[in-house]
Order: structure tokens, then sequence, then C-alpha cells
């Protein structure tokens, strides 16, 4: 039994699909005008973790992950620019595809673009328009929030609140202030679709209520994005599914990701303390990323610490990640080629609880931790390894090379970094292994000990002496 957290609700539920074995999945994807930044990440990796745990689990899942390529944001960034806005706009669509295949997550099943959806789009305003709930009004469409009564409860707010104060649209010809843009007549110089209200462009709402009919039907099971999207936007989209579509559901679940904070500050564009995914995917491993992105409930904030260093900034978190996935290839790798097998079964129910991607790290390691035991003692339990292996695998996608190619590769990198000699590094972990086979045990320490001065790590095991490159001198990787 899988149980999430709706946030409709308010309180953990038991996952039951719409169509037994089936479930389809909505979530918001990006409004393409830059290039996303780690926050962003978090979001897309968390349902990343969310549909294929569902797989593993046996569901025949339908992943639809939209793209916002029209919008204010979008024109108003390439007239600064002096860009044309349709072509702005493909340009940040193929590098936010860019970017989620670096970071290795999986592709949607579908990706719809707002501006390929422009007849779904109108004709939902149009059905909005023959219910009384919305209105056109000088070449713009509006909907009539009062007229729908359920408005404000996926966000917990009542309309008295409100018109206290909270974010709307200013705009005096609007027959009340709550009301929101469902179409935008043509202004100078944007892009404009043709529609029986006269030229012009969706608002950014209306958007996702139509792509997820089209690409999902009129009912599916969950609709996810970030924390910051509960209101206005899914409100509104309830509002505008449910008047056009009718009163039944029309996401069954609401799950939304808790926001990434830059030193215990929410990361965004508008306070400009972001740093983008494609700059820490220059400075860190895509696994490394992703490990850390699920190191706490995806619905719990998380802090990204960022130090300096001669005025250069440092991700610690991911630097500990590293040495986290170094540990876990390192084990494999120790182990030997391993068989599939069936994962430490807890792994797998404590994702069933809400998706707890930290809990089931915390199954992970301490299966790292007792293998290493295991090999440590001269003994090979191959089918518990083995599962500590695929658990791995199924929980973070983060084991698709070779354990002893990975530690080659990130070597080399690090090699590299720090400037090493390798020939020389290598003649010297033979001249040690000499001095060990004399027994001059002390000569052989303080070969060990001038490696490690460099930020290398010599280890003596049943199967000779192997070196490796510390990410961090002086600690053990």
């Amino acid at each position: 039994m899988i149980r999430l957290y709706d946030t409709a609700t308010r309180a953990k539920v038991e996952l039951a699909p719409h169509q037994p074995g089936r479930i389809g999945i909505y979530v918001c994807g990006p409004t393409v005008y830059d290039l996303i930044h780690l926050g962003n990440a978090r979001t897309f990796t968390a349902f990343d973790a969310v549909v294929r745990h569902l797989r593993a689990r046996g569901f025949d899942v339908r992943y639809v992950r939209n793209v916002t390529d029209v919008d204010d944001r979008i024109i108003r960034r390439a007239a600064e620019l002096g860009k044309d806005a349709r072509q702005f706009a493909d340009r940040y669509t193929d590098e936010f595809r860019r970017d989620m295949d670096a970071l290795g997550l999986l592709r949607p099943d579908a990706e719809p673009r707002v501006t390929d959806h422009m007849d779904d789009i109108v004709a939902m305003i149009q059905r909005l328009v023959d219910r009384g709930l919305a209105y056109p009004l000088d070449g713009d469409v509006y909907y009539a929030t009062r007229r729908f009564a359920p408005y404000g409860r996926l966000s917990g707010r009542n309309l008295d609140e409100l018109m206290a104060g909270a974010r709307v649209d200013v705009d005096e010809r609007k027959r009340d202030p709550l009301d929101f843009a469902l179409w935008k007549g043509a202004k100078p110089g944007e892009p404009e679709w043709r529609s029986p209200f006269g030229p012009g462009r969706p608002g950014w709402h209306i958007e996702c209520s139509a792509m997820s009919a089209r690409h999902l039907g009129e009912r599916f099971d969950i609709h996810g994005g970030g924390m910051d999207l509960v209101f206005p936007h899914h409100e509104n989209e309830i509002a505008q599914s449910q008047g056009a579509l009718g009163d039944g559901t029309f996401a069954h679940y609401w799950m939304h990701s808790g926001f990434l904070n830059l030193n215990e500050e929410k990361m965004s564009k508008s306070l400009g303390n972001i740093f983008s995914l494609r700059e820490v995917l220059g400075r860190h491993e895509a696994e490394a990323v992703r490990l850390f992105l699920l190191s706490s409930q995806y619905r719990n904030p998380l802090s990204f610490d960022v130090a300096e260093d001669d005025g250069d900034p440092r991700f610690t978190n991911l630097e500990d990640a590293e040495e986290r996935l170094d540990r876990y290839y390192d084990t494999l790798a120790r182990a030997g080629a391993l068989e599939e097998a069936s994962p430490d079964e807890r792994m797998l129910e404590v994702m069933d609880d809400d998706f707890n991607t930290p809990a089931a790290l915390a199954v992970l390691e301490e299966g790292i931790g007792r293998a290493n035991r295991e090999l440590d003692a001269r003994r090979l339990d191959a089918l518990a390894l083995a599962a500590v292996a695929t658990g791995a695998r199924r929980l973070l996608g983060i084991l698709g090379r070779d354990p002893v190619e990975r530690a080659e590769e990130v070597r080399e990198g690090l090699i590299r970094k720090r400037r090493l000699d390798r020939a020389a590094i290598e003649a010297r972990v033979a001249e040690r292994a000499e001095a060990r086979a004399r027994k001059d045990f002390a000569r052989s320490d303080a070969i060990r000990h001038e490696l490690k001065e460099l930020g290398v790590e010599v280890r003596d095991g049943a199967g000779g002496t192997t070196w490796t490159v510390l990410r961090r001198r002086g600690q053990p990787a």
C-alpha cells in the first residue's frame, strides 16, 4: 500500500488510482525565460523519484510535465535582449531539456508546450464563458472567481482573506479584484493567436488545465509542482478545470515539493540568490546533486549551504554527497561483479510511505555499512551485497556505470584538478610495496604519509594495494 501526503486534505492518504494499475501524473514544468536553478531542479528530481518508485511497484505510469513557452516574463526578457519571443522560448526549452538530461532524470512520457495547445486552451475558455464562469472584456477574458464556490480550499484561504491582501491582478475593469485572466488581448509586438475573443494569448493558469485534460483526460491521479504553486496557480487550475469539465474531481491528489533554501533563505530568481543547475553540474557530479536533492523528504524545506573559498563559492552539501557516493561505489567495486537481486524490502516499504527518500537512503547506508564490515572480515555474502546494489539502482538511478570504471573516472578528474603526476604516484606506490615486502614498515608508513599529504590515499586489501585521490585532503574518501 502506497500512502502520500495530499495537499488538498492535509493528510496522508492511500493511493487509489482512478484506473486500477495505472497512474496519471501531471507536473508543472518551467517557464522558459532563463536557465533553471537548483531549486527548480529539486521539484523535478522529487517527482522523478516518485515516478521511478511507482513503476518499480508495478504501476503503469503516464508522466506528463509541461513547458510554458509564452508568458509575460518570456516576452519581457526577450524584449530586453532584443530577441524574438518565440525563438527565445525555443532556445530555453532546449536548454531545459539539456539540463534535465545532464541531471539524469527520466524524460516524461509527454512534454506539452503551450504554443502547441492553443486550440485546447481556447476551447476550454469558451466552455467557461458558456457556463457563465468567465466573461470577455475588451479583448481579454476573466474568470469570475466568486462563482466557483470551492475556491480557496486547496490553499486553505477564504475570499475575505484574499481580498485583504493576497496576490491579485490590478485591473479596474474587472468585475471583481479576485478575477484572473484566462485570455490576454494582443499588444503591439507581442506573440498572438486568433480566438473568438480577439487576437491574444492565454493567461498563465489556463494552460495547465487544458494540457492536463488533453494528455491525461478530464480526471487523473496526481498533480504536482513546487510549494509556491499552491496559490494562485493550482487554486486557479482547480477552478478552471472543475468549472469547465464538471464538478467531479479534476486531480485526485495534490503533491508539492518544499523550498530549497540557500543558507536558510528561500532560493528564487526574484531574490537573486540562485545558482543555476548548469553551474552546479559544472562543479559536481550529477549523481551527487540528485543524492543531495533526495536527502530530505520532498515536501520539507532543504538547505543548500554555500561557503566561500578565496571568493569562490563552495557547495559543501554536494562535496559531502560526492563522498557518500564514493563509499557506495567503493563498496561495490570491492565486492566485484554483482547480479541483479531483490532489494532490501525495507527500502521499498519506506518509499511506500509518502516517497520517503531520506529513510530509504538510511536503509541503503545501513546496507553499505554492513557490506563493508563483511568485506573487512573477509566474509562475502554475495546475495546481501547484490540486494544493496539493486536497491541503490532502483532508489536513485545512480549506479548506471560499472563501479570500477566510475571510480577510475573520478580519480582521473581529481588528478587533473590537483595537477598530480600519475606516473610519479604509481612509482611511489610501487616503492612502498617493495618496502612492505622487505618488512621495512617504517619506510612503508613514511611513503603512505607523503602520499596522503598530496591528497592520495593508499589502501591495502586481499586483492593487493590500490590508491585513490581524496576529494578533500587529509580526510578519508
